[in-house]
């Protein structure tokens, strides 16, 4: 009696299909692999390995601090300028790099989608997940530079894990919306940057939310790193923007952003191996 090989038929996808969630973690040792591959290609021949984890945020707190700070006066809620940044520039940067990385994610893995199957949604959440070691590594600098100016952790600290979902949330929303359109619109890897750039100024991170206008701030808070920030600097400095409705509406519009760019992405997957 032979024993026949079980067969899997892979057809397209027509109209608008289920997410299929249930796939990504199936193909769990894959996630785990694209992470661990990204993580070492982006510290694998560098000059200071790591440390550029630390130097892109704390760089950039230190041109924040002098020209803002110093020369520009900017208010910072009573808090010590260089903190007030830092303390934003954290998430910010694991945003952006997460943005800009998962954008980039199905062109750069061109190959492996022409070769192999497997849920494509990997690829991107791989690239936005890698980023958590280089959060963590600047984190550490945080706590040190808190303790420099003598700020201690509260139990504020609990929200941090949420906050750093949302963040991450935000990054995969966006980047999956990006990461389909790149692979039909090659200019899209020029956007993302400049959307980045006009991105961080529609943030408070170098001004507090407070300069908003009451009336506006429900408006603005529909940018979902303003409760990122915002929640950070409240769960590590004792600022006064608490949980409320600020951050709901910020969580609101990330969860929006990324139940769209779930659905769009699916709708575009069957043509990412014919098109990229």
């Amino acid at each position: 009696m032979s024993l026949e090989a079980p067969v899997t038929v892979i057809e397209p996808s027509k109209g608008w299909v289920s997410l299929r969630l249930g796939a990504v973690w199936r193909f769990r040792e894959l996630l785990y692999f694209l992470i661990w591959r990204d993580v070492k290609v982006r510290y694998k021949q560098t000059l200071l390995g790591a440390a550029w984890a630390i130097l892109q945020p704390l760089l950039t707190m230190v041109v924040f601090s002098i020209f803002f700070g110093k020369l520009a006066r900017m208010p910072s809620d009573g808090v010590p300028y260089p903190l007030f940044a830092y303390v934003a520039l954290v998430p910010w940067t694991f945003f952006a790099n997460g943005l800009t990385l998962s954008s980039n994610s199905l062109v750069s893995n061109q190959t492996l989608l022409r070769k192999v199957y497997f849920p494509r949604l990997v690829i991107p959440v791989s690239a936005v997940a890698s980023g958590l070691l280089d959060f963590a590594i600047a984190f550490v600098v945080l706590l040190g530079l808190a303790a420099r100016y003598g700020v201690t952790p509260t139990a504020h600290l609990l929200w941090l894990p949420v906050l750093v979902l949302l963040a991450l949330v935000t990054a995969l929303g966006v980047g999956l919306w990006f990461a389909a359109l790149n692979v039909l619109y090659r200019d899209i890897q020029y956007i993302v940057p400049f959307l980045v750039q006009v991105w961080l100024y529609a943030t408070p991170i170098v001004y507090p939310s407070s300069l908003v206008p009451e009336r506006w701030r429900t408006l603005y808070a529909l940018n979902p790193m303003v409760g990122v920030v915002e929640g950070f600097r409240w769960t590590l400095l004792g600022t006064g923007t608490a949980p409320g409705p600020m951050i709901l509406v910020s969580a609101l519009a990330a969860l929006a952003m990324l139940i769209g760019g779930l659905f769009f992405f699916r709708r575009m997957e069957k043509s990412f191996s014919d098109v990229v």
